[in-house]
């Protein structure tokens, strides 16, 4: 069975950081790009990724600062996620591709669906919202979020960090990965944008996500044309872990045969 494993992939030097990338699954398949959440690395999709292997070429990307990336000295932004994703898109010479996002992984998507929708065959966009409003009710929570606060929490996810990323500096990073949550700024965040997008779209949140509204996300819904929207039961934040069976039963169906089958 396929998994990402923090070995056997590449570096793509952007600017002043070096983007690593893992590629698995069926070397003829259709391309599928996984964009983890923040703090996260490529590794976090190894729950779901077996199920695609057969059908997918399947590229993880760790974002710059993430797992094996190095953080170079550029701002975090969702716009420097999508510039180094479209480095390694390009870089690969993938003419097409779909996207499985999840959090700042899905709102990258969202970007890059809004900005190149004749590349992108489907978007799969978990707990991704278009914008942070400035009464969110979970931009308090992201904004008070330390290093001390995350080692308590996460204390593998660190040590997991600590260990691979060929630069490690935790503090340098959350507080990156923070001013990157709580720019609130139109120009950060899709926005209106994603009325752009062509490409065929599924929503999906957990029932008890605290991070990503009900309401943001059916705003989303209403916005993206044709998209469709799950909203998983009992799930939290990470719905693809916390239900995966569900989450890829309605998933894989529309990967392949909303997707792929229909081109």
């Amino acid at each position: 069975m396929a998994f990402f494993t923090h070995s056997s992939g590449q570096y793509l030097p952007v600017d002043d950081a070096e983007i690593y990338f893992e590629i698995i699954g069926n070397p003829i398949g259709s391309p599928l790009l996984l964009l983890h959440g923040g703090l996260g690395n490529l590794t976090d999709f190894n729950g779901i990724v077996g199920q695609l292997a057969s059908e997918f070429r399947l590229i993880g990307i760790d974002f710059r600062g993430h797992g094996k990336s190095t953080l170079g000295k550029s701002r975090l932004t969702y716009q420097q996620y999508q510039a180094d994703v479209e480095a390694i898109v390009a870089h690969l010479k993938l003419d097409y591709f779909s996207i499985l996002g999840f959090s700042d992984g899905g709102i990258t998507a969202l970007r890059m669906a809004a900005e190149t929708p004749s590349r992108i065959r489907g978007l799969v966009a978990v707990a991704a919202q278009s914008q942070m409003e400035a009464d969110d009710p979970a931009l308090p929570m992201l904004s008070g979020v330390t290093a001390g606060f995350w080692k308590t929490k996460f204390p593998n996810a660190v040590s997991y960090y600590e260990e691979n990323n060929p630069e490690p500096d935790f503090d340098v990073l959350i507080k990156s990965v923070v001013s990157l949550w709580t720019n609130i700024k139109h120009s950060a965040y899709p926005g209106n944008r994603i009325k752009q997008i062509t490409a065929q779209t599924l929503l999906v949140r957990g029932d008890e996500d605290h991070l990503c509204s009900l309401k943001s996300v059916a705003e989303l819904r209403d916005q993206i044309k044709g998209s469709v929207f799950l909203n998983i039961p009992y799930a939290g934040h990470e719905v693809h872990k916390d239900s995966p069976i569900l989450f890829m039963e309605v998933a894989y169906d529309f990967l392949v045969n909303r997707t792929v089958k229909k081109r």
